[in-house]
């Protein structure tokens, strides 16, 4: 090696003539940039590129060595090639044999140049150029730091990277010239061509070095995540080696104990469950090519557990298990009666299906019902009695906050864990293939990146699809067909409509105050006196104190809190019998007051008088019906129109309609159409806490508006619901059982319906009926003549406008 740079040394660098230039042979590279003071093995391209070398040697000058713009083109073209290059030196190699494995050309970087132009192109590139002179912007001391540090990244570069010899990192240590410095470092680096260029034509060394400090700390980056993988990776195969040392040994050690036996058995018990459990035939082939896969492995090996567990799932399912139905109709009836007061709707359906099974036997396809309905008012209390009518096992799910597919469906088994869906889990559970099997709060299911449980529940609610329900888990179809599914909700309306399309939807009704009343008396009370250890003590619930939990602690659809509040009591009277004290036997209102401290339900604040631009509506809620009054009062202004009371988008435009209305009639009502432009309307629905929407309150607000402008006093003992139309028409609404209750519940005597709600009446209690009068309306006209008194000779606001237009005539004669 010292033979060779003796060699280069006598090689002088090229002389600039008076214009600072200097003309030297060209070599084009594809793939390599010679930075100076360098010393690399050269890969030159075509045959103008040798020649250019072979001249070299001949004549013992420099060349010019230039990158390639494009590195798939043809480097001996002209313009193809950057115009910052280097000056370099070459010689052959030293050594023979290391001319059969790397280039026979060794070239020394030099100095920086800059191409001006072409002066030949044949044999070889001859080009003018001009050396580069490297600047600094820094001062000698941060040239200092910066360099400290380029040297310590290396430093660190270096002990990851095994590539990078120690030799030449001495070599580096030894070098004190900046420039010279950052060329050496920057040509070890594992960088890409155009790096290694961009490098190049740096001639400022300040940047120049916080380009290499860049490129040092990818570098490094690169070099770290290799380790960490490399370190996994060994870690990985040293652990697989060892438990596959440590299952060989455990292997033989079962052998000599002769616990081979025991799995082997353990298989037979598998094998033997597998055909008692009476699977389809491609069930069967399945869970015995996989019990064939468990034989011939070890029982440590990870993939033994899943296979196993795989098969115990298939050989638990119900496939042939069920149940015999109790088709005896009055044996139904009985126990839907005992267990429940009212439903009749639902009961009958119930009897119905049982009456069906009866008649056509197998071929029948079991209903898919979906209960609906305000919470309490019995839903899953009514699946428990189905299945006792019927006397099928019962098992019920909640799917209230699944968001997940795989609930539904379950995992494929490649994942570790892997269980199958709640549907199939519960099958098992149960024991039968025909359960009696509740889906509740169907309306509850939610939707998120994981997938969309709702659209997997269309294969398993269908009867056409659920005799080969597929689950991810298992694999193989599962019959649903015998599976008696009852779903329940609260609200359809989050339910997709292919979803609800499959079920049959029975609404479950608010209950009257009648129907509360008769269920606290004959379930509730019984019930919390048992679960409060009083039975024995003769303790008797009046009506006057039932009714006083009903309407002054309890305000709701069902008769959840009704309990609550009954069992509140039976608490306290189980107090002052363990304590062994005098305790009431009559339960009263007085003493349901004085044991539930003071009602936080207050009668309601009904409209006692007739007033002008008050009107009284119904409504529905999730705790049954209630009433409204709306308020519209008319202030001097320019005709805006104001709504308060957290009024939605639906019931904001109904008031508008209901104004589009009055002012298209305003001549009928002798209403001066200035009246719209001169005065505000503002239109107010007490309880602004409570959000309020919906159509129904069409006609209400149309009655409020039109008295305002005509000062007539609407009736008090009058109540309505409707929705109106701009010409008039009024149109049917939902709710009405539950509307009407509240109106008699208020002991507001007179009730206005669409005539279109008539199909509704046989939904209403006939006491209900009997103390209310039902008035139906196909127009607003007919609403208007039932609850507007006669118009006032004169309105107020027009006495009130002359008296302050004459006011003003006095003072104008006066002036």
């Amino acid at each position: 090696m010292s033979s060779t740079i003796i060699q280069f040394d006598q090689i002088p660098d090229a002389t600039p003539d008076d214009n600072g230039f200097i003309e030297l042979p060209v070599v084009v590279l594809s793939s390599q940039v010679v930075f100076p003071n360098t010393l690399i093995p050269l890969t030159p391209q075509g045959e103008r590129g040798q020649a250019a070398i072979q001249y070299s040697l001949d004549n013992n000058t420099t060349l010019i060595s230039v990158l390639a713009r494009r590195h798939d083109s043809d480097a001996d073209l002209i313009h193809q090639f950057h115009d910052i290059g280097t000056e370099i030196a070459v010689q052959p190699m030293p050594l023979r044999q290391l001319r059969a494995l790397i280039p026979n050309t060794l070239a020394q970087g030099r100095q920086r140049v800059r191409i001006l132009e072409m002066v030949q192109t044949e044999p070889y590139l001859v080009a003018r150029a001009q050396i580069v002179a490297d600047a600094c912007t820094v001062d000698e001391e941060e040239l200092s730091n910066i360099v400290d540090t380029a040297l310590e990244m290396f430093d660190q570069l270096a002990s990851l990277n095994m590539f990078i010899s120690d030799e030449v990192g001495d070599l580096i240590e030894q070098i004190d010239d900046p420039s010279e410095l950052c060329d050496l470092v920057g040509s070890t680096l594992d960088i890409t061509v155009d790096e290694r260029q961009e490098l190049l034509e740096l001639d400022n060394l300040a940047a120049r070095y916080e380009r290499l400090i860049q490129l040092l700390a990818n570098q490094i980056s690169v070099q770290e995540v290799r380790e960490e993988v490399n370190s996994a990776v060994h870690g990985e195969m040293a652990r697989i080696q060892r438990e596959a040392y440590l299952r060989e040994q455990m292997r033989v050690i079962q052998s000599e104990l002769g616990d081979e036996e025991y799995a082997q058995a353990d298989i037979e018990q598998l094998h033997h469950s597998v055909l008692a459990a009476n699977m389809p035939q491609e069930v069967q082939d399945k869970a015995l090519t996989e019990l064939k896969r468990l034989a011939t492995m070890p029982s440590i090996a990870p993939e033994a557990s899943v296979i196993r567990s795989y098969v115990e799932w298939l050989a638990d399912l119900p496939w042939q298990s069920n149940t015999r139905d109790n088709l005896n109709l009055n044996h139904a009836e009985k126990v839907l009666e005992e267990a429940h007061f009212g439903l009749d709707k639902v009961k009958d359906r119930i009897v119905e299906h049982i009456a069906v099974r009866k008649m056509a036997k197998e071929k029948m396809n079991t209903p898919i019902l979906c209960f609906v309905g305000p919470p309490g008012v019995g839903k899953t209390s009514l699946g428990r009695s189905i299945a006792k009518a019927l006397g099928r096992e019962f098992v019920r799910i909640s799917l209230g906050g699944v968001r997940d597919e795989a609930e539904i469906r379950g995992h494929r088994r490649t994942y570790i864990g892997a269980l199958p869906g709640r549907i199939i889990q519960t099958m098992k559970r149960a024991g039968t293939n025909n359960p009696v099997f509740m889906l509740d709060e169907i309306d509850k299911l939610s939707t998120d990146y994981r997938g969309d449980p709702a659209s997997a529940l269309l294969e398993v609610l269908d009867p056409e699809q659920n005799n080969e329900f597929s689950d991810h888990y298992l694999e193989v179809p599962y019959d649903l067909s015998k599976v008696f599914f009852i779903t329940t909700a609260n609200d359809l309306y989050p339910l997709p409509e292919a979803l609800e399309d499959r079920m049959e939807v029975i609404e479950f009704r608010a209950y009257t105050e009648e129907e509360k009343l008769e269920i606290a008396k004959r379930f509730l009370i019984p019930k919390q006196l048992v679960a409060n250890g009083i039975t024995k003590y003769g303790i008797q619930f009046q009506n006057d104190a039932l009714m006083t939990i009903i309407h002054h602690y309890t305000l709701e659809a069902g008769v959840r809190n009704l309990e609550r509040e009954i069992g509140n009591v039976c608490r306290k009277i189980t107090r002052l019998v363990a304590t062994k004290r005098k305790y009431p036997k009559r339960i009263t209102a007085q003493l349901v007051e004085k044991y539930l401290g003071p009602p936080p339900i207050l009668d309601a604040r009904i409209n006692k008088e007739d007033l002008i631009g008050l009107s009284t509506g119904l409504v529905w809620t999730s705790h049954g019906g209630d009433f409204q009054l709306i308020e519209v009062s008319l202030l001097p202004g320019k005709g805006s129109l104001t709504l308060t009371g957290q009024l939605g988008d639906v019931l904001q435009e109904s008031a508008q309609t209901a104004l589009s209305y009055m002012r298209s009639r305003a001549s009928e009502w002798d209403v001066p159409h200035d009246d719209f432009d001169n005065y505000d309307i503002h239109i107010h629905m007490p309880e602004g806490a409570v959000p309020k929407d919906g159509p129904s309150a069409g006609i209400t607000l149309a009655v409020a508006i039109i008295s305002a402008f005509t000062e007539r006093k609407v009736r008090h003992d009058f109540c309505m619901t409707g929705e109106i139309t701009l010409r008039g028409h009024v149109l049917p609404v939902g709710g009405i059982k539950e509307k009407v209750l509240a109106a008699r519940r208020n002991r507001i005597p007179n009730v206005i319906l669409p005539a279109d709600n008539k199909k509704d009446l046989p939904d209403i209690p006939k006491q209900a009926l009997k103390d209310l009068n039902i008035h139906f309306v196909e127009h607003m006209q007919d609403v208007l003549d039932l609850v507007l008194l006669d118009a006032p000779e004169q309105r107020q606001r027009d006495i009130e406008n002359q008296n302050s237009g004459s006011g003003n005539d006095e003072d104008q004669n006066n002036e």
